[in-house]
């Protein structure tokens, strides 16, 4: 961090720059946690959406450019947000048809559950496509990615897969 120097004095006030670094720290700090949050609320946002989806059928009753069209449609009322490609509207229906058995009769789980919100959208396109529809595998490598803050890079590489068949995972559910 750059030192301050007092223009009158030219001296360091070191109470203050201590001062300054904390304040620095503690807004980086609320920086994380708001990037969190917002996370948070947009997995959820797609989690929702991907079970509307697959609810109402949406993908069978509108035919094959039925995503393009809901990207369209978002995209012109939404001014063009980030993250409604139809690619992306693909996966929300993936995301909640891998993980939600898991979770519709137990509620013991919401721990569990709280864990599908902890990691970035792109790492979960990268689990779906690496697990084969095995919401114990998914769930297993979100937990992964957490404890041991993988990124994208990490997920992408086909030998971390193949430690899932080493590892024998007790479900309790």
């Amino acid at each position: 961090m750059k030192p301050i120097i007092n223009n009158e004095t030219n001296i360091l006030d070191n109470d203050y720059l201590l001062w300054i670094q904390d304040l620095c720290n503690r807004y980086r700090q609320s920086q994380i946690k708001a990037s969190l949050q917002v996370n948070k609320g947009i997995l959820s946002f797609y989690w929702e959406l991907g079970k509307d989806i697959e609810e109402r059928r949406y993908d069978n009753k509108y035919g094959s450019h039925f995503y393009e069209k809901l990207s369209q449609d978002l995209s012109k009322v939404l001014n063009n947000k980030k993250g409604l490609a139809p690619t992306s509207l693909r996966y929300t229906k993936y995301f909640y048809c891998l993980y939600s058995p898991l979770f519709e009769n137990c509620r013991q789980l919401a721990d569990e559950f709280d864990l599908l919100f902890s990691i970035p959208w792109s790492h979960h396109q990268k689990i779906i496509d690496k697990v084969k529809g095995d919401a114990n595998k998914g769930l297993f490598f979100v937990r992964k990615t957490l404890e041991n803050n993988w990124g994208r890079a990490v997920l992408t590489r086909q030998r971390i897969f193949f430690c899932w068949k080493r590892i024998s995972f007790v479900c309790c559910w």
